[in-house]
């Protein structure tokens, strides 16, 4: 789920880059360069940038919306070492649909050895 979140945020940011890319700026002819800007204040944006403008906006709206989700999603994760998951009637073992019981009552392994040896190292051999 993580994954696909992030595939998400990266696709809305390329979008919302090319889109502002494609945006005519405000003064765009060679007087807005020296402060005579003032016939596009007064008139109305185009049929083709009030489009652009508008999804500009939903486009960044969603970015803010993920990256707000993500952070308090990794924020969780880094305090609690993982995201929730369902939890049985006894409120102790994590559900997960489909999963095998884990094994309880398996027989201990014997330990080579008498308990406090230490295995002895290898020696070099003998030189003539």
């Amino acid at each position: 789920m993580g994954a696909i979140l992030y595939i998400i945020h990266i696709t809305v940011a390329a979008f919302l880059i090319i889109i502002i890319l494609l945006q005519q700026g405000k003064g765009s002819d060679m007087g807005a360069a020296f402060g005579g800007a003032s016939s596009t204040v007064f008139g109305g944006a185009s049929g083709r940038q009030s489009f652009l403008v508008k999804v500009t906006v939903g486009l960044a709206t969603v970015f803010m919306l993920l990256a707000l989700g993500l952070s308090f999603r990794a924020s969780y994760i880094q305090r609690h070492g993982r995201l929730p998951s369902p939890i049985d009637e006894e409120g102790k073992t994590p559900v997960i649909p489909g999963a095998a019981a884990p094994a309880t009552n398996f027989p201990a392994q014997p330990v080579p050895g008498e308990p406090g040896q230490l295995p002895e190292a290898p020696t070099a051999p003998a030189k003539k």
